[in-house]
């Protein structure tokens, strides 16, 4: 059905006016007390025609009251399960009409007022007969405005699914060219972002170089500080990006970095499993890292062996039988290279305390439990990393709205 809503003042015929040309099935007043009365008389002659419904405010010069009466007409009309959704914004008081007009931008509700040009002098109220109404563009709806919110919201939320949903559906509407060329810019930025959350870093930085610095230039010229901060933040983190496509799949810090950040963003959405099997995952890495930087091959590739690696050592480093024993492995290999007081001896000297650490992961269903792992136990073991070594902290993170 169509719904319309009314804000009612004391002239009755721009009202009518609304009520001739809409033809509505169901009418939801917003009136005043010196304006009910007006209300009560359109719902005598005409009422037989639709439904109505009538909200009274004690303060139509509160523009809250205003706003909060405007949504209670909405949830009203949809639980008349309107299909066509008119605001009329003619009658009543100024802030009647502007708490209408904020309650309803961007809810798909055309708005309406009536008119003329023809005035009188001393009141200027349209005169009698010279109604006009006009159909108001929501401007909000031409801008997009409701679906950049929904991507600020997703961005902030790491929901980079949704934001890109959010953008595919500002690149349906009409769009000046600086606009399409932001928004499309954004796209490859997300959908950068979403391969680098992926570990698809090459992918990722193929999709960044060229949109990062387009939707940065946009975003510049038209003077919008918070798409400039966020952008520039984005490009301040590419380094690091490089770093690790340069590093060719090599366990390098910069990838150690880049997963304990990985680990974050699934602690900040709560999904604390994912974030502490990261942190596992990370421990193995630092090892493989320490000795690429110091002894300048790859712990799980053989070829890379120099001479003098103890053959010994080979099962337990390629074939552990868990993250303990690697690690001890690793602190024999460096004793048997003449390494002292190295990071992975230092974790190793550590088993003790790893392990109770390590205990509420093997509970975990993402391992070997049935427990959910608690923020708690992400946070324990987050902190064991950094408090080990300067090089165990994240990159930093993403930049928000």
């Amino acid at each position: 059905m169509k719904v319309l809503i009314l804000t009612v003042g004391t002239t009755r015929a721009p009202l009518e006016e609304a009520l001739a040309q809409h033809t509505p099935e169901g009418v939801v007043f917003l009136a005043s007390q010196q304006s009910f009365p007006v209300a009560a008389e359109l719902q005598r002659d005409y009422g037989n025609s639709f439904r109505h419904h009538t909200l009274l405010l004690e303060d139509p010069e509160s523009l809250l009251e205003s706003y909060q009466a405007a949504l209670k007409a909405l949830r009203k009309a949809l639980e008349w399960e309107a299909t066509a959704l008119i605001a009329d914004l003619t009658g009543g008081t100024k802030p009647m009409a502007a708490g209408l007009v904020l309650a309803l931008t961007g809810r798909g509700v055309v708005f309406s007022y009536v008119g003329g040009e023809r005035r009188d002098p001393e009141t200027g109220r349209v005169l009698p007969g010279a109604e006009r109404l006009r159909l108001l563009e929501d401007p909000t709806v031409r801008f997009g405005l409701r679906e950049w919110a929904g991507f600020t919201r997703a961005w902030n939320a790491l929901n980079l699914g949704m934001a890109l949903a959010e953008l595919e559906a500002l690149l349906q509407k009409p769009l000046s060219p600086s606009e399409e060329r932001f928004y499309r810019a954004m796209r490859g930025v997300v959908e950068g972002l979403l391969e680098w959350d992926r570990f698809r870093h090459p992918r990722a930085l193929e999709l960044l170089k060229p949109h990062l610095p387009v939707a940065l230039a946009v975003a510049e010229a038209w003077g919008h500080g918070a798409k400039v901060r966020v952008l520039r933040g984005l490009e301040e983190g590419l380094p690091a990006l490089e770093a690790i496509v340069a590093a060719q799949g090599r366990p390098t810090f910069a990838l150690v970095q880049d997963l304990l950040a990985n680990a974050q963003r699934r602690a900040e959405v709560g999904r604390y499993d994912d974030a502490l099997a990261r942190l596992y995952r990370t421990l193995e890495l630092v090892v493989e890292a320490d000795i690429l930087e110091r002894l300048g091959f790859v712990l799980k590739d053989p070829k890379t062996w120099p001479e003098g690696f103890p053959e010994s050592l080979r099962e337990r480093i390629l074939r552990p039988r868990g993250l303990m024993e690697l690690l001890e492995a690793a602190f024999d290999l460096d004793l048997a290279f003449g390494q002292r007081g190295t990071l992975a001896q230092r974790l190793y000297g550590e088993k003790n305390r790893l392990q109770a650490l390590l205990s509420r992961r093997h509970e975990s269903i993402l391992a070997h439990g049935t427990r959910p792992v608690e923020e708690a136990d992400y946070l324990r073991l987050r902190d064991f990393l950094q408090d080990m070594d300067e090089r165990l902290r994240p990159l930093p993170p993403w930049p928000k709205f």
